[in-house]
């Protein structure tokens, strides 16, 4: 009686986690048609493509990026930070290169989420997140909306002020050492509204990175000018073009001037 109730359990939360999948990524797609047609274009211009070169879109509507397939193969190594209960880019890295996924989430549901998905061999988790500073364990907004999955580290307001919980994150230097990695292929990274922080941590570690692809979140602080502006300054500062966005410029994807000579069909 036990065995049989665990399986009806297990398939529920299947067929439940399935049909949240999908809801979640049409509620998506609706929501940045929306936003595409809203865009301020002068506040976007920083975000806009300056080099070209082959791009594909992986993942879903809601967890996706564009990538630059041509320099992945199954030596690669891509560092995924914020999962919540979308791995579809990840999945699909894996499938079109057969390389290694380290991915990243500090938050309840999605530790929990994971914890019941069959994942393949490449795809390793860690139940912790990337902070800006030392790595311990620090105070974590959880989003307003009760029935969501992302928290941050930073508030702002699409966070309740209210609703914390303390988690571990860790920082850029320290991941990178416990993992023994040197070079990174492409960083992906959704961490609401913590990436600015982040970003300026990683642009100055002795880590390579050959592809960013951030997440920006721009729409949760109500600036006169847009948060990525500074940051994608410095970037181009490294030696960054950006070469895809989303329709809803908040998904931009950056890669390293030094890749670009590797490549073919690529011009500025």
């Amino acid at each position: 009686m036990y065995s049989l109730k665990k399986k009806l359990t297990s398939m529920f939360l299947f067929v439940r986690d399935k049909v949240n999948f999908y809801r979640l990524n049409a509620k998506a797609r609706k929501r940045k048609k929306k936003l595409s047609k809203e865009i301020d274009q002068r506040k976007v211009a920083h975000l806009k493509v300056n080099i070209k070169c082959n791009h594909k879109w992986y993942g879903t509507s809601y967890g996706g990026f564009y990538i630059h397939p041509d320099i992945l193969n199954e030596n690669s190594i891509i560092y995924s930070f914020g999962i919540g209960k979308d791995i579809s880019f990840d999945l699909a890295c894996i499938k079109n290169h057969n390389c290694k996924i380290h991915a990243f989430d500090p938050t309840p549901k999605s530790i929990d989420w994971i914890n019941r998905q069959k994942l393949p061999g490449k795809f390793h988790f860690n139940n912790y997140g990337i902070s800006p500073s030392t790595t311990g364990i620090v105070k974590f907004f959880l989003p307003q909306n009760p029935k969501g999955i992302s928290g941050s580290l930073i508030a702002h307001d699409a966070v309740s002020k209210e609703r914390t919980i303390n988690v571990l994150m860790k920082s850029f230097d320290d991941i990178t050492n416990e993992l023994k990695h040197n070079h990174i292929d492409v960083l992906k990274m959704d961490i609401e509204g913590a990436e600015y922080e982040v970003l300026e941590k990683i642009i100055e570690s002795p880590v390579t990175i050959d592809q960013l692809l951030i997440e920006f979140h721009d729409r949760n602080f109500e600036l006169p000018e847009y948060k990525s502006k500074r940051i994608v300054q410095q970037l181009s500062k490294k030696g960054y073009y950006i070469f895809g966005y989303s329709d809803t410029y908040e998904e931009i994807s950056f890669i390293h001037h030094t890749k670009l000579a590797e490549t073919t069909g690529t011009k500025k």
